[in-house]
Protein backbone atom coordinates (compact mmCIF):
# COMPACT_ATOMS: atom_id res chain seq x y z
CA UNK A 1 0.00 0.00 0.00
CA UNK A 2 1.16 3.53 -1.00
CA UNK A 3 0.46 6.83 1.59
CA UNK A 4 -2.20 8.72 0.57
CA UNK A 5 -1.76 12.67 0.39
CA UNK A 6 -3.95 15.03 2.08
CA UNK A 7 -5.77 17.28 -0.45
CA UNK A 8 -8.26 19.13 1.13
CA UNK A 9 -8.90 20.29 4.79
CA UNK A 10 -10.78 17.75 5.72
CA UNK A 11 -8.83 14.73 4.63
CA UNK A 12 -10.55 12.02 3.47
CA UNK A 13 -9.70 8.48 2.60
CA UNK A 14 -12.44 6.04 1.63
CA UNK A 15 -14.88 8.63 1.56
CA UNK A 16 -14.42 9.62 5.26
CA UNK A 17 -13.57 13.05 6.26
CA UNK A 18 -11.24 13.34 9.25
CA UNK A 19 -9.77 16.13 12.11
CA UNK A 20 -6.15 15.82 10.88
CA UNK A 21 -2.92 17.62 13.00
CA UNK A 22 -0.90 19.53 9.97
CA UNK A 23 1.56 20.71 11.93
CA UNK A 24 2.18 20.92 15.73
CA UNK A 25 4.63 22.68 18.20
CA UNK A 26 5.58 21.53 21.59
CA UNK A 27 7.30 24.49 23.82
CA UNK A 28 8.49 23.37 27.51
CA UNK A 29 6.05 20.57 27.72
CA UNK A 30 7.21 17.25 29.92
CA UNK A 31 10.64 16.57 28.69
CA UNK A 32 10.32 18.55 25.23
CA UNK A 33 11.92 22.01 25.43
CA UNK A 34 11.24 22.70 21.44
CA UNK A 35 9.31 20.23 19.27
CA UNK A 36 8.01 21.38 15.83
CA UNK A 37 6.67 18.43 13.88
CA UNK A 38 5.52 19.42 10.28
CA UNK A 39 2.89 16.25 9.23
CA UNK A 40 1.96 18.55 5.86
CA UNK A 41 1.45 15.00 3.42
CA UNK A 42 1.61 12.50 5.88
CA UNK A 43 -0.82 9.46 5.89
CA UNK A 44 -3.28 8.78 8.22
CA UNK A 45 -1.72 6.91 10.86
CA UNK A 46 1.58 8.54 12.49
CA UNK A 47 3.58 5.74 14.54
CA UNK A 48 6.06 6.64 17.42
CA UNK A 49 8.44 3.90 18.53
CA UNK A 50 11.22 4.28 21.14
CA UNK A 51 12.55 3.24 24.71
CA UNK A 52 9.81 3.42 26.96
CA UNK A 53 10.55 6.91 29.03
CA UNK A 54 11.25 8.45 25.82
CA UNK A 55 8.74 10.87 25.45
CA UNK A 56 6.44 8.62 23.63
CA UNK A 57 3.26 9.63 25.28
CA UNK A 58 3.89 13.04 25.99
CA UNK A 59 3.24 13.47 22.64
CA UNK A 60 0.24 12.05 22.30
CA UNK A 61 -0.36 13.95 25.91
CA UNK A 62 0.02 17.01 24.11
CA UNK A 63 -2.29 16.16 21.56
CA UNK A 64 -4.68 15.28 23.84
CA UNK A 65 -5.08 19.25 24.96
CA UNK A 66 -6.27 19.81 21.11
CA UNK A 67 -9.60 18.64 23.48
CA UNK A 68 -11.27 19.81 26.34
CA UNK A 69 -10.61 18.34 29.41
CA UNK A 70 -7.47 17.77 31.44
CA UNK A 71 -5.96 15.45 28.95
CA UNK A 72 -4.89 12.34 28.49
CA UNK A 73 -3.04 11.77 32.46
CA UNK A 74 -5.98 14.18 33.79
CA UNK A 75 -2.87 16.02 35.13
CA UNK A 76 -3.15 19.52 37.33
CA UNK A 77 -2.50 21.84 35.04
CA UNK A 78 0.90 22.92 36.21
CA UNK A 79 2.11 19.48 35.99
CA UNK A 80 3.07 18.77 31.98
CA UNK A 81 5.91 22.19 32.35
CA UNK A 82 9.26 21.08 31.78
CA UNK A 83 11.49 20.44 34.66
CA UNK A 84 13.99 23.20 34.55
CA UNK A 85 11.98 25.33 32.00
CA UNK A 86 13.08 29.21 32.21
CA UNK A 87 9.81 31.58 31.96
CA UNK A 88 9.45 33.61 28.97
CA UNK A 89 9.81 37.13 30.35
CA UNK A 90 11.21 38.26 33.86
CA UNK A 91 8.52 37.94 36.66
CA UNK A 92 6.66 35.45 34.64
CA UNK A 93 5.76 31.09 35.80
CA UNK A 94 7.48 28.89 34.25
CA UNK A 95 4.82 27.50 31.66
CA UNK A 96 4.04 24.91 29.05
CA UNK A 97 2.19 25.30 25.49
CA UNK A 98 1.00 23.51 22.56
CA UNK A 99 0.53 25.00 19.50
CA UNK A 100 -1.26 22.91 15.98
CA UNK A 101 -2.87 23.51 13.09
CA UNK A 102 -5.94 21.13 12.56
CA UNK A 103 -7.67 21.00 9.22
CA UNK A 104 -11.23 19.83 9.47
CA UNK A 105 -15.18 20.13 7.98
CA UNK A 106 -14.71 24.10 8.29
CA UNK A 107 -11.15 23.81 6.75
CA UNK A 108 -7.82 24.70 8.59
CA UNK A 109 -7.92 25.71 12.47
CA UNK A 110 -4.87 26.94 14.28
CA UNK A 111 -5.61 26.07 18.12
CA UNK A 112 -2.87 26.42 20.89
CA UNK A 113 -3.01 25.85 24.64
CA UNK A 114 -0.94 26.10 27.99
CA UNK A 115 -0.37 27.14 31.49
CA UNK A 116 -1.14 30.73 32.16
CA UNK A 117 2.23 32.53 32.74
CA UNK A 118 0.78 35.26 34.95
CA UNK A 119 2.12 34.59 38.44
CA UNK A 120 -0.37 36.43 39.59
CA UNK A 121 -3.38 34.53 38.09
CA UNK A 122 -5.07 31.48 39.18
CA UNK A 123 -3.37 27.86 37.99
CA UNK A 124 -5.32 27.69 34.87
CA UNK A 125 -5.25 26.54 30.60
CA UNK A 126 -5.26 29.72 28.21
CA UNK A 127 -7.12 28.37 25.30
CA UNK A 128 -6.97 30.50 21.78
CA UNK A 129 -8.59 29.76 18.75
CA UNK A 130 -7.76 31.23 15.30
CA UNK A 131 -5.77 33.62 17.25
CA UNK A 132 -8.66 34.46 19.57
CA UNK A 133 -8.82 34.09 23.23
CA UNK A 134 -11.37 31.41 24.21
CA UNK A 135 -12.54 31.75 27.80
CA UNK A 136 -14.42 28.38 27.94
CA UNK A 137 -12.66 25.28 26.70
CA UNK A 138 -16.23 23.96 25.08
CA UNK A 139 -14.42 25.95 21.72
CA UNK A 140 -12.04 23.70 21.40
CA UNK A 141 -14.49 20.94 21.18
CA UNK A 142 -16.17 22.62 17.99
CA UNK A 143 -12.80 23.04 16.54
CA UNK A 144 -11.07 19.41 17.12
CA UNK A 145 -12.03 16.26 18.39
CA UNK A 146 -9.66 13.79 20.26
CA UNK A 147 -10.38 10.22 21.67
CA UNK A 148 -7.65 7.90 23.07
CA UNK A 149 -6.78 4.46 24.37
CA UNK A 150 -4.01 4.18 26.85
CA UNK A 151 -2.92 1.35 29.35
CA UNK A 152 -3.98 2.66 32.72
CA UNK A 153 -8.09 2.36 30.94
CA UNK A 154 -7.24 -1.33 30.57
CA UNK A 155 -8.23 -1.08 34.14
CA UNK A 156 -11.40 0.47 32.81
CA UNK A 157 -14.01 -1.72 33.62
CA UNK A 158 -11.79 -2.96 37.25
CA UNK A 159 -11.71 0.27 39.05
CA UNK A 160 -13.92 3.41 40.15
CA UNK A 161 -16.47 4.90 39.14
CA UNK A 162 -14.68 8.14 38.17
CA UNK A 163 -12.88 6.75 35.31
CA UNK A 164 -15.64 5.74 33.14
CA UNK A 165 -17.72 9.29 33.67
CA UNK A 166 -14.72 10.47 32.25
CA UNK A 167 -14.88 8.35 29.13
CA UNK A 168 -18.56 9.23 28.69
CA UNK A 169 -17.74 12.67 29.15
CA UNK A 170 -15.48 12.56 26.68
CA UNK A 171 -17.72 11.44 24.00
CA UNK A 172 -20.46 13.80 24.94
CA UNK A 173 -17.35 16.36 24.33
CA UNK A 174 -17.74 15.46 20.87
CA UNK A 175 -21.56 15.55 20.49
CA UNK A 176 -22.63 18.71 22.69
CA UNK A 177 -19.43 21.46 22.76
CA UNK A 178 -21.11 23.17 26.23
CA UNK A 179 -20.55 19.61 27.89
CA UNK A 180 -17.18 20.42 28.93
CA UNK A 181 -17.74 24.28 30.75
CA UNK A 182 -21.14 22.64 32.45
CA UNK A 183 -18.96 19.72 33.94
CA UNK A 184 -16.27 21.72 34.88
CA UNK A 185 -18.64 24.73 36.49
CA UNK A 186 -20.24 21.71 38.05
CA UNK A 187 -17.21 20.37 39.52
CA UNK A 188 -16.19 23.78 41.16
CA UNK A 189 -19.79 24.55 42.39
CA UNK A 190 -19.41 21.22 44.34
CA UNK A 191 -16.28 22.47 46.01
CA UNK A 192 -17.20 26.03 46.79
CA UNK A 193 -20.28 24.22 48.57
CA UNK A 194 -18.80 22.37 50.43
CA UNK A 195 -16.36 24.70 51.80
CA UNK A 196 -19.10 26.58 52.87
CA UNK A 197 -20.51 23.73 54.61
CA UNK A 198 -17.10 23.21 56.60
CA UNK A 199 -18.24 25.97 58.84
CA UNK A 200 -20.28 25.47 61.90
CA UNK A 201 -24.40 25.64 60.63
CA UNK A 202 -24.95 28.91 62.44
CA UNK A 203 -21.70 30.68 60.54
CA UNK A 204 -23.00 29.52 57.15
CA UNK A 205 -23.96 31.86 54.40
CA UNK A 206 -27.05 30.51 53.78
CA UNK A 207 -28.67 32.06 50.98
CA UNK A 208 -24.91 31.74 49.19
CA UNK A 209 -25.32 28.07 49.55
CA UNK A 210 -28.83 27.94 48.61
CA UNK A 211 -28.07 29.64 45.67
CA UNK A 212 -25.00 26.85 44.80
CA UNK A 213 -27.42 24.43 45.14
CA UNK A 214 -30.08 25.52 42.30
CA UNK A 215 -26.59 25.49 40.44
CA UNK A 216 -25.89 22.21 40.96
CA UNK A 217 -29.39 21.14 40.36
CA UNK A 218 -29.38 23.03 36.75
CA UNK A 219 -25.81 21.97 36.00
CA UNK A 220 -26.32 18.22 37.38
CA UNK A 221 -29.00 17.28 35.65
CA UNK A 222 -28.04 18.92 32.39
CA UNK A 223 -24.87 17.07 32.48
CA UNK A 224 -27.36 13.65 33.52
CA UNK A 225 -28.90 14.30 30.09
CA UNK A 226 -25.66 14.99 27.87
CA UNK A 227 -24.06 11.71 29.45
CA UNK A 228 -27.30 9.75 29.00
CA UNK A 229 -27.76 11.04 25.29
CA UNK A 230 -24.21 10.14 24.39
CA UNK A 231 -24.37 6.78 26.09
CA UNK A 232 -27.87 5.77 24.21
CA UNK A 233 -25.67 6.84 21.27
CA UNK A 234 -22.88 4.69 21.62
CA UNK A 235 -24.94 1.98 22.58
CA UNK A 236 -26.59 2.02 19.25
CA UNK A 237 -23.28 2.29 17.47
CA UNK A 238 -21.58 -0.23 19.29
CA UNK A 239 -24.38 -2.80 19.22
CA UNK A 240 -22.81 -5.25 16.40
CA UNK A 241 -20.04 -6.53 16.68
CA UNK A 242 -16.48 -5.55 14.39
CA UNK A 243 -14.75 -8.62 13.13
CA UNK A 244 -12.94 -9.65 16.39
CA UNK A 245 -14.10 -6.59 18.68
CA UNK A 246 -17.33 -7.51 20.09
CA UNK A 247 -20.98 -5.89 20.16
CA UNK A 248 -21.62 -3.76 23.61
CA UNK A 249 -24.35 -2.49 24.86
CA UNK A 250 -23.83 0.86 26.94
CA UNK A 251 -25.96 2.53 29.45
CA UNK A 252 -26.12 5.46 32.02
CA UNK A 253 -26.75 4.30 35.80
CA UNK A 254 -27.26 6.81 39.06
CA UNK A 255 -30.00 8.27 40.69
CA UNK A 256 -30.29 11.82 38.84
CA UNK A 257 -31.01 9.50 35.40
CA UNK A 258 -33.64 6.83 37.17
CA UNK A 259 -35.32 10.44 38.05
CA UNK A 260 -34.65 11.73 34.11
CA UNK A 261 -36.86 8.28 33.17
CA UNK A 262 -39.53 8.83 35.88
CA UNK A 263 -40.23 12.51 35.19
CA UNK A 264 -39.45 15.89 33.10
CA UNK A 265 -35.77 17.21 33.84
CA UNK A 266 -37.30 20.59 35.41
CA UNK A 267 -38.68 18.02 38.37
CA UNK A 268 -35.27 16.00 38.17
CA UNK A 269 -33.76 19.30 38.91
CA UNK A 270 -36.04 20.60 42.34
CA UNK A 271 -35.38 16.80 43.53
CA UNK A 272 -31.45 17.30 43.46
CA UNK A 273 -31.83 20.52 44.75
CA UNK A 274 -34.19 19.13 47.67
CA UNK A 275 -31.92 16.18 48.15
CA UNK A 276 -28.78 18.61 48.54
CA UNK A 277 -30.60 20.78 50.95
CA UNK A 278 -31.71 17.59 53.00
CA UNK A 279 -27.86 16.09 52.90
CA UNK A 280 -26.26 19.52 54.47
CA UNK A 281 -25.20 17.95 57.33
CA UNK A 282 -23.77 14.79 56.02
CA UNK A 283 -22.10 16.41 53.43
CA UNK A 284 -20.12 18.74 55.77
CA UNK A 285 -18.99 15.61 57.21
CA UNK A 286 -18.00 13.94 54.04
CA UNK A 287 -16.41 17.48 52.33
CA UNK A 288 -18.45 16.63 49.34
CA UNK A 289 -22.24 15.90 47.75
CA UNK A 290 -23.45 13.12 48.33
CA UNK A 291 -26.36 13.05 45.82
CA UNK A 292 -25.47 14.59 41.44
CA UNK A 293 -23.92 12.71 38.40
CA UNK A 294 -20.53 12.51 39.63
CA UNK A 295 -22.22 9.58 41.53
CA UNK A 296 -23.10 8.09 38.50
CA UNK A 297 -21.92 5.07 36.63
CA UNK A 298 -21.68 3.54 32.86
CA UNK A 299 -22.30 -0.11 32.65
CA UNK A 300 -21.30 -2.11 29.71
CA UNK A 301 -22.21 -5.41 28.93
CA UNK A 302 -20.28 -7.93 26.62
CA UNK A 303 -23.01 -7.93 24.23
CA UNK A 304 -22.17 -11.95 22.46
CA UNK A 305 -21.86 -12.59 26.06
CA UNK A 306 -25.08 -10.97 27.57
CA UNK A 307 -22.18 -10.63 30.41
CA UNK A 308 -21.46 -7.66 32.43
CA UNK A 309 -17.51 -6.12 31.52
CA UNK A 310 -16.10 -6.22 34.76
CA UNK A 311 -16.48 -10.12 34.40
CA UNK A 312 -15.61 -10.54 31.03
CA UNK A 313 -11.54 -12.04 30.63
CA UNK A 314 -8.34 -9.31 30.37
CA UNK A 315 -8.46 -9.93 26.37
CA UNK A 316 -12.15 -9.38 26.18
CA UNK A 317 -11.89 -6.28 27.75
CA UNK A 318 -9.18 -5.04 25.92
CA UNK A 319 -11.66 -5.62 23.06
CA UNK A 320 -15.01 -4.10 24.28
CA UNK A 321 -12.72 -0.69 25.23
CA UNK A 322 -11.51 -0.83 21.09
CA UNK A 323 -15.02 -1.37 19.85
CA UNK A 324 -16.28 1.52 22.48
CA UNK A 325 -13.21 3.52 21.09
CA UNK A 326 -14.32 2.82 17.50
CA UNK A 327 -17.75 3.53 17.97
CA UNK A 328 -17.33 6.87 19.87
CA UNK A 329 -15.58 7.92 16.95
CA UNK A 330 -18.55 6.79 14.62
CA UNK A 331 -21.03 9.09 16.48
CA UNK A 332 -18.49 12.15 17.03
CA UNK A 333 -18.27 11.30 12.91
CA UNK A 334 -21.78 11.87 12.53
CA UNK A 335 -22.28 14.79 15.32
CA UNK A 336 -18.89 16.72 13.27
CA UNK A 337 -18.80 16.09 10.30
CA UNK A 338 -15.36 14.56 11.22
CA UNK A 339 -13.65 11.75 12.72
CA UNK A 340 -12.30 12.43 15.78
CA UNK A 341 -8.22 12.20 15.90
CA UNK A 342 -7.20 9.17 17.99
CA UNK A 343 -4.13 8.30 20.12
CA UNK A 344 -3.45 4.88 20.80
CA UNK A 345 -0.51 4.27 23.47
CA UNK A 346 0.70 0.64 23.67
CA UNK A 347 -2.32 -0.84 21.91
CA UNK A 348 -0.78 -2.75 19.40
CA UNK A 349 1.42 -4.87 21.77
CA UNK A 350 -1.35 -5.66 23.90
CA UNK A 351 -2.66 -7.26 21.29
CA UNK A 352 -2.83 -10.49 19.27
CA UNK A 353 -2.17 -10.77 15.53
CA UNK A 354 -5.44 -11.16 14.32
CA UNK A 355 -6.95 -8.33 16.62
CA UNK A 356 -3.83 -5.62 15.63
CA UNK A 357 -4.49 -6.37 12.37
CA UNK A 358 -8.34 -5.65 12.42
CA UNK A 359 -7.81 -2.98 13.92
CA UNK A 360 -5.12 -1.52 11.42
CA UNK A 361 -8.04 -2.19 8.27
CA UNK A 362 -10.16 -0.24 10.57
CA UNK A 363 -8.49 2.67 10.93
CA UNK A 364 -7.09 2.58 7.60
CA UNK A 365 -10.85 2.05 5.76
CA UNK A 366 -11.96 4.94 7.87
CA UNK A 367 -9.90 7.35 7.39
CA UNK A 368 -8.98 8.20 11.23
CA UNK A 369 -5.86 9.80 12.09
CA UNK A 370 -4.40 7.96 14.50
CA UNK A 371 -1.22 8.31 16.39
CA UNK A 372 0.26 5.04 17.84
CA UNK A 373 3.01 4.35 20.15
CA UNK A 374 4.93 1.31 20.93
CA UNK A 375 8.21 0.40 22.06
CA UNK A 376 8.88 -1.76 19.26
CA UNK A 377 8.44 -1.33 15.44
CA UNK A 378 7.59 -5.30 15.29
CA UNK A 379 4.24 -4.66 16.25
CA UNK A 380 3.52 -2.16 13.68
CA UNK A 381 4.96 -3.81 10.33
CA UNK A 382 2.21 -4.41 8.50
CA UNK A 383 1.88 -0.71 8.51
CA UNK A 384 5.52 0.17 6.75
CA UNK A 385 4.43 2.11 3.29
CA UNK A 386 1.05 3.21 4.57
CA UNK A 387 2.16 4.95 8.15
CA UNK A 388 4.34 7.84 8.83
CA UNK A 389 7.06 6.60 11.26
CA UNK A 390 9.17 8.46 13.42
CA UNK A 391 11.63 7.61 16.42
CA UNK A 392 11.26 9.06 19.70
CA UNK A 393 14.45 9.40 22.03
CA UNK A 394 15.72 12.33 24.46
CA UNK A 395 13.29 15.10 24.04
CA UNK A 396 13.37 14.69 19.90
CA UNK A 397 11.58 13.10 17.01
CA UNK A 398 13.06 11.71 13.88
CA UNK A 399 11.22 10.39 10.75
CA UNK A 400 12.40 6.69 9.89
CA UNK A 401 12.49 5.15 6.29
Amino acid sequence: MTPRTPTAAAVQVSGAPAFRVRSLVLTDFRTYARLKLDLDGAGGLVVLTGPNGSGKTNVLEALSYLGPGRGLRAARVVEPTRWGAEPAAPGMRPAWAVAATVDGPAGARHLGTGLDPDPTAPERRLIHVDGASARAQGRLAGACAVQWLTPPMERLFQDGAAGRRKFIDRVAYGLDAQHAGRVQAYEQTVRERARLLAFEPAQRDRAWIETLEAQLAESGVAIACARTDAAGRLDAACRDSRGPFPGARVAMTGAVEDWLAEMPALAAEDRLRRALVAARERDALIGGAGAGPHKSDLAVVHAPKDQPAEACSTGEQKALLIALVLGAADLIREAQGARPILLLDEVAAHLDRVRREALFASLLDSGTQAWLAGADREPFAALRGTARFFAVADGAMEPLP
